[in-house]
């Protein structure tokens, strides 16, 4: 066959025009039927027609999970992982909904791994001088100085017929960190000059690494079993009950209404997160359990009075519980290494930080 002869697709049988084909192991597909292919696919050429066909019919079946997607969670800017915790079911996708494009929406239980892929880009500024005969020159500063971007991506592994991987990028553009100037920190018994053009001063650097480093986490507690929309054997609203917040207090009707009605109306903070949260015992963003240690507190001394209003006396095991409660906020706060000053969060206060 000549070079400008016709072709025709192998799949749909339509001409396929000058520079439409998309070349097969053993045939030809035209660009309409290539586009209904997964765009996690990369392995055409090397595909035959037969296996081209076998993956179109696993995609038009898979137009009947897109449509049935709802998703309970969402993570990224543009290109979004979402999470149908219902049907146990996740997708990458840029459409609003999974069904716009047909997505390719899989099980849980196809995930291997999950890892995240930061791309550095490091740029040198330099200061324009003149030399010895008065004409402009580049030089690099004393000591050096930088300015950086980013991109932040996740790479989920999967176990499928036709790709192994979905990888996609967290940030719509990419995060530019600018040099910063030249500060003092006093550390121990003496002052040190320390250039802060690090990336972890950065709060848009941090809190994309951050995002990677909690989807990562989260997809392999669903790739374990930890996590099935929640984290496995945590209590849910409908069989929540007091005797398994408060290990020691007896249940009490008066008890159980006090915390359905405190998670219900409440607001709490996950500390692994920091998602706010109300009418759940596990944080709605990550799946962890209730953990904000104010709200406990609150909660149980709530628990404590509404049962012994009722007569139901609680153990001495539970007021030591609910004492160890109160007391554990001041064991939260830590010593940054760099500056010494005490913290309570992530991140040092005096001078960005993380915690060690």
């Amino acid at each position: 066959m000549g070079l400008f002869d016709k072709k025709y697709c192998d799949i749909c049988g339509e001409k396929i025009g000058l520079l439409g084909n998309r070349k097969l192991e053993d045939g030809n597909l035209c660009k309409d039927c290539a586009k209904k292919l997964s765009p996690w696919f990369s392995e055409r050429r090397s595909s035959t027609v037969s296996e081209i066909r076998e993956q179109l019919d696993w995609r038009e079946a898979n137009r009947e999970r897109a449509t049935q997607f709802r998703a309970t969670r969402s993570f990224g800017e543009r290109t979004k992982l979402l999470l149908d915790e219902t049907h146990r079911w996740f997708t990458v996708t840029r459409a609003k909904n999974p069904a716009d494009d047909n997505s390719d929406v899989l099980d849980f239980s196809a995930i291997t791994g999950c890892r995240a892929d930061i791309d550095e880009s490091r740029t040198e500024l330099k200061v324009e001088t003149k030399d010895s005969e008065g004409k402009s020159v580049r030089r690099s500063y004393n000591p050096p100085r930088y300015e950086y971007d980013y991109d932040f991506s996740i790479i989920i592994s999967v176990n499928t017929p036709y790709f192994n991987e979905m990888k996609f990028k967290l940030n719509d553009s990419r995060v530019h960190i600018p040099f910063q100037p030249t500060t003092i920190r006093w550390t121990g018994s003496s002052f040190l000059q320390d250039r802060h053009e690090e990336p972890l001063y950065d709060p848009c650097y941090r809190g994309f690494r951050e995002a990677c480093d909690e989807i990562c986490s989260l997809v392999d507690r669903i790739r374990t079993g930890e996590v099935n929309g929640q984290q496995a054997g945590a209590p849910t609203q409908g069989d929540f009950s007091v005797a398994a917040l408060i290990p020691g207090l007896s249940s009490s009707p008066a008890a159980e209404k006090a915390v359905a009605d405190i998670i219900k109306y409440g607001t709490w903070t996950c500390s692994s997160c920091q998602w706010p949260n109300n009418g759940t015992v596990t944080c709605q963003h990550c799946g962890a359990l209730l953990s904000d240690e104010k709200f406990l507190a609150n909660l149980k001394n709530l628990a404590f009075a509404a049962a012994m209003a009722e007569g139901t006396s609680p153990s001495d095991a539970a007021m030591s519980a609910g004492a160890s409660v109160q007391n554990s906020a001041a064991t939260q706060s830590w010593n940054c290494p760099f500056c010494g000053a005490t913290n309570q969060g992530k991140f040092c206060e005096s001078c960005g930080a993380k915690r060690p």
